[in-house]
């Protein structure tokens, strides 16, 4: 399975100033195949060490941060040889030992020519917990689910995914069935290793949604293993109120939905714990859209997300002929799912920021407003091709952007500072935003 942070994991082992490097994400993301693929292929061989109720491993770097005395321990625990040029080394689950994340700022400045990756799925959550952490003396990766172009290559669909890359836009619309279908399929399967790789190998939709089932079951056993026990109950409200919060026409997170009278004091720290563990993405309304758009936040006002478009499908349970085939009523429920879509898009793939915007009388909604090269440029979402967009169009009246992105159904066109984008073609996205 290729994965596009294959490529950033080879630049930064050619950097010239290479630091440790942090992979940050959720659980069953593919960190751990990540690092091992990567040091099969990009190294003679890698030493894994992983954390996780490793005793011995919290012995030795409970001790002094001698880079020396701890590659000596590191060769025993990993029984590999460690050469500081062919030997990649691994530390897994590394946020259940606070020592060994602090180790790396000694690794980086006494012995910066060993190659270490660091990975860790609770990671966000153990930072907010004031360990110690090597400011400046890291990079950083963020792993998130398969992308669709991603999708496309587990897939074996790399033609058409080429397609895509180049803007052949008048080969494009003339598969345009294809890739629609694909895009429902990936709606449906989402981008979760596990499940691309099983529905990659049998085209078997009912084993993805029994793999999508399972995580869905070790996520929620996560909030009684790893939160505190006093807001778990309140995690599990939250999480499970996603797909109803969704199913909305304004698609704003309220709390009431949760239970009738609840405040958003009481859920504060929990819906930190989701966001720290990559489980959700928290898109906030601005007040103002200007560069920079986190300098107009609104701190009250805010969309959750999940962070996979199958998982948000296996959780209401959405039956594949409904969303295959299109059959029943299903219209509301299928811009959830597309916003979805774009949300996860435009975070992974275009690597920016959405957040939101609503007029002040609550009269027009924008689903998504990014700051990229090309300025700030808002995206209206249509699950369809219906392109009624009252609320794009009042926003360009009162804002006058240079670009602005509907993202529908509908085939690829420009109309002056509008373009139209097709959903499908969301691997382009990031040229769009900065050409």
């Amino acid at each position: 399975m290729l994965r596009a942070a294959f490529q950033n994991l080879i630049q930064w082992k050619s950097g010239s100033k290479r630091t440790p490097l942090v992979i940050q994400g959720a659980r069953q993301v593919g960190k751990t195949w990540l690092m091992k693929e990567f040091g099969r292929h990009q190294f003679k061989n890698y030493a894994y060490i992983n954390f996780d109720d490793n005793q011995r491993m919290q012995r030795l770097f409970s001790q002094d941060m001698n880079p020396k005395r701890l590659l000596e321990g590191l060769i025993l625990e990993s029984e590999v040889e460690i050469d500081p040029e062919n030997t990649l080394i691994i530390f897994d689950e590394i946020q259940e030992c606070p020592q060994a994340l602090k180790s790396l700022k000694y690794f980086n400045e006494e012995a910066p020519e060993y190659a270490i990756v660091a990975a860790g799925s609770l990671l966000g959550v153990a930072l907010h917990k004031n360990t110690s952490f090597p400011v400046g003396k890291v990079s950083f990766l963020h792993l998130y689910p398969l992308s669709f172009s991603e999708f496309l290559k587990a897939l074996d669909q790399k033609r058409l995914l080429r397609l895509l890359e180049d803007s052949n836009w008048d080969m494009i619309t003339t598969f345009k069935d294809k890739y629609i279908q694909l895009l429902r399929e990936y709606y449906y399967v989402g981008g979760m290793p596990e499940a691309v790789s099983a529905y990659s190998e049998k085209r078997d939709f009912d084993q993805a949604r029994d793999i999508q089932q399972r995580l869905l079951l070790s996520y929620e056993q996560d909030f009684s293993k790893h939160a505190p026990h006093a807001i778990v109950p309140r995690l599990r409200a939250i999480w499970n109120s996603i797909p109803s919060q969704l199913a909305k026409e304004n698609k704003k997170f309220i709390y009431g939905l949760i239970r009738n009278g609840a405040r958003a004091k009481e859920y504060e720290l929990a819906l930190t714990w989701l966001i720290d563990c990559g489980l959700v993405h928290k898109v906030a309304r601005i007040n103002k859209p200007t560069i920079p758009l986190n300098a107009y936040e609104d701190l009250k006002a805010f969309k959750l997300f999940m962070l996979d478009t199958g998982l948000l499908g296996a959780m209401c349970n959405l039956n594949k002929k409904i969303l295959l085939e299109q059959l029943g009523p299903f219209e509301e429920f299928k811009g959830a799912l597309s916003e979805q879509y774009v949300c996860q898009e435009l975070i992974a793939q275009c690597k920016v920021k959405p957040y939101y915007w609503t007029a002040s009388h609550a009269n027009a909604e924008i689903d998504f407003i990014v700051q990229a090269t090309n300025g700030i440029i808002p995206l209206e979402v249509k699950a369809s091709i219906n392109l009624k967009a009252k609320s794009l169009k009042s926003y360009r009246d009162k804002f006058n952007p240079a670009l602005s992105l509907r993202l529908s159904m509908c085939d690829y066109e420009i109309n002056k500072q509008l373009i139209n984008f097709p959903l499908y073609a969301t691997p382009t996205l990031n040229k769009a935003l900065n050409s």
